[in-house]
């Protein structure tokens, strides 16, 4: 039922998750820790809807086999915390599933993180949970397995809208709306002199323009005036950063509050730095570059000069990529180092830090209907194979029918019809259908 229902990571980078739960596990961890500053999509879903996330939560433990379902949520979030810890005792699954909380740092919500903080197990270098027993999933996820057992498929999804905007909200809207109808609801009618974020603020790329759609990925619009600090950050070109990189001092603050080092990982972004400035030809040193998670803490918080770890450890990697160079760990198990727990990034400074501190504001769930009149529904919104489209031009369709199945014996996700209508567009990457 997950499968037909076309379910992929609703965070992160869309991983098919029937695939995940085909898994078997000692442990299912539910992401709620949305670290990101200024998105609000999670807790305000375990919020409104606890009932539906728990039982979603509940039926993938049983799929994994897990002894234990914990709930990673920031201990800032009180409310939820209780209506949680309450709607578990009530559904009777108090002896699976248990709430933990997290603290207010940053990247509490990276996927390895969560793991160590939820169980204490490290993740090896370049592995993923399920090497140490565990599988994660996200909290909108565990809501749409919910509906998947209700035979609902994905044909939603919640966005948080925020930053420089009269109106700060979260809503839901079908998958395929396009990019600049949901922007409109920010109280902004032109976004000429603004950049949108795709997805959180540290993570998040600026969108080159505003004519995308919404996947089953999209999280999150943050929109930030073009002059914003976080904004000329990001649009800093690779050859723009190479260059500014030769002022590294070796300080290796980009190291010490690395996360990924801090598991007990040997990722050293202060030594990418040395082996790019000084062209070192250390090929076993330069590939602990594929270790990087990309979380950004070191161009944007943690180097005292303003240069680009995160971009040179991303140089390194795609020169390894050219020369069929790949990273394989040869060490078993891990530990995080001793020091870690002091050196935790508070989400108050890292948003005061990035200049959003004015933008730190509740985007409440609000019930907007937005009616596109076409909404495109691309064939690969996860990873692994495009959907193929099992409808042809002039086909009408019905909310929820399936239009696009996954190609034998490949990773891949279905995809379905978002609102009632005809298509209209097959070829290239979407289908297109045209509202009744």
């Amino acid at each position: 039922m997950v499968k037909e229902a076309g379910i992929v990571g609703a965070g992160g980078a869309g991983f098919p998750t029937h695939v995940k739960l085909e898994a078997k596990a000692e442990y299912i961890l539910l992401n709620g820790a949305e670290c990101e500053p200024l998105l609000r999509v999670d807790q305000q879903l375990m919020e409104l809807f606890p009932d539906e996330i728990i039982k979603g939560f509940e039926a993938a433990r049983k799929l994994v086999g897990a002894n234990k379902a914990l709930i990673g949520i920031k201990g800032k979030h009180k409310k939820v915390v209780s209506i949680l810890k309450e709607r578990i005792e009530a559904l009777q699954v108090g002896g699976f599933v248990e709430v933990k909380e997290l603290e207010d740092a940053y990247p509490a919500g990276d996927e390895q993180i969560l793991v160590y903080e939820l169980t204490g197990r490290v993740v090896p270098e370049a592995g993923i949970p399920i090497q140490v027993g565990c599988v994660v999933i996200n909290s909108e996820t565990a809501l749409n397995i919910y509906q998947a057992s209700m035979n609902v498929p994905v044909t939603e999804k919640f966005i948080t809208v925020a930053g420089d905007i009269p109106n700060r909200l979260t809503v839901k809207v079908p998958v395929g709306t396009p990019i600049i109808d949901v922007l409109k609801l920010s109280g902004l009618q032109s976004f000429d002199d603004y950049a949108v974020i795709d997805g959180g603020p540290m993570m998040g790329p600026i969108m080159s323009n505003l004519n995308g759609f919404v996947t089953k990925k999209t999280k999150g619009l943050i929109i930030l005036k073009k002059q914003h600090y976080l904004i000329r950050r990001k649009t800093t070109s690779m050859e723009q950063a190479r260059r500014v990189n030769k002022a590294c001092e070796q300080c290796r603050m980009c190291t010490d509050m690395c996360p990924r080092y801090l598991l007990g990982h040997n990722l050293q972004p202060h030594k990418m730095m040395r082996v790019t400035n000084y062209a070192l030809d250390a090929v076993e040193e330069q590939k602990s570059a594929y270790l990087c998670s990309q979380c950004n803490l070191c161009e944007l918080f943690s180097c005292p000069i303003g240069l680009y770890p995160k971009s040179n450890n991303l140089y390194i990697k795609q020169k390894l990529m050219d020369k069929n160079i790949r990273f394989q760990s040869a060490q078993p198990a891990f530990n995080a180092r001793k020091n870690r727990e002091y050196r935790l990034v508070p989400s108050k400074r890292l948003i005061a830090k990035l200049g959003l501190y004015h933008f730190d504001q509740p985007a409440p769930m609000t019930e907007i209907t937005l009616n596109p009149e076409i909404v495109y529904v691309k064939k690969s919104q996860h990873v692994g194979a495009p959907a193929i489209p099992v409808v042809s031009v002039g086909d009408h369709v019905s909310a929820g029918q399936l239009i696009g199945k996954i190609p034998e014996n490949s990773l891949g996700a279905a995809i379905h019809a978002s609102i009632s209508g005809t298509v209209v567009e097959t070829e290239n990457d979407f289908i297109a259908i045209r509202r009744d």
